[in-house]
C-alpha cells in the first residue's frame, strides 16, 4: 500500500494485529517524510496508506526521470485504535494525527476506497486545491486568467457564475478546475 517496499521480515511492534477494524485517519506528517513514516508505521506493525501519482521531471542535464510523489503532500493514511496513538505521535516523520482539537477525526472508509479505486484505473491523477462549490474562486490560467466568480456544479462538470449584480443577472461558463484558485 506504500510507495516504497517494506521487508515483509520486520516483525509487528507495538500495533494491534486487527488495524483493519479500526477507523482510517489522516497522519500529517513533516514536509517531504511521508515515505519515511509510512515505513516506520509499517515496521511498527500498522498498515500505512500512502497514495502516489508518478510525473516526470526534466534535470538539468535534460534527462527527463520519473518520480513518484505522495499524492495528499504531507499525509499519510493509517488505521489504528485512536485511544492507542502514542506509537502513531512517537513515530519518525509524524506531527499530528488529524483532528478536532485534541480529539482524531476518522475519515471514512468510501473515501479511502475512492482513491484506491482512481489509483488502480491507470487514469493520471494528481494533486489540485480543494474547492467547495459555492466558493469564490479566480481563473489562474487561460484566456479567462484573473476573472473571478462562484464555483458551482453541473452534470460533474465545474462551473463559473459572473454575475451582474446592477442587472441581477449572471452567466455560466464551463471551466476546468485545475485552472481555478478559492480566494
Amino acid at each position: 500500500m506504500i510507495a516504497v517496499s517494506v521487508s515483509a521480515s520486520l516483525p509487528p511492534l507495538e500495533a494491534d494485529r486487527h488495524t483493519e477494524n479500526y477507523p482510517w485517519y489522516g497522519i500529517r506528517t513533516l514536509s517531504n517524510h511521508e515515505c519515511v513514516a509510512a515505513i516506520v508505521l509499517k515496521g511498527k506493525g500498522y498498515d500505512p496508506y500512502l497514495p502516489v501519482y508518478s510525473v516526470r521531471r526534466r534535470r538539468a542535464d535534460n534527462v527527463t526521470v520519473k518520480r513518484e510523489r505522495p499524492l495528499f503532500p504531507g499525509y499519510v493514511f493509517c488505521r489504528f485504535d485512536a485511544k492507542k496513538r502514542l506509537p502513531i505521535l512517537t513515530s519518525t516523520g509524524v506531527i499530528s494525527v488529524v483532528g478536532f482539537g485534541r480529539e482524531p477525526a476518522a475519515i471514512p472508509d468510501d473515501e479511502i476506497e475512492v482513491v484506491k479505486a482512481v489509483l488502480r484505473s491507470g487514469i493520471p491523477a494528481e494533486p489540485c486545491a480543494y474547492l467547495r462549490e459555492g466558493q469564490r474562486v479566480r481563473v489562474i490560467s487561460g484566456s479567462l486568467e484573473g476573472v473571478e466568480g462562484l464555483l458551482v456544479k453541473k452534470k460533474n462538470q465545474c462551473r463559473m457564475v459572473i454575475s451582474v449584480t446592477m442587472l441581477q443577472r449572471s452567466i455560466s461558463v464551463e471551466i476546468e478546475g485545475d485552472r481555478l484558485v478559492a480566494l
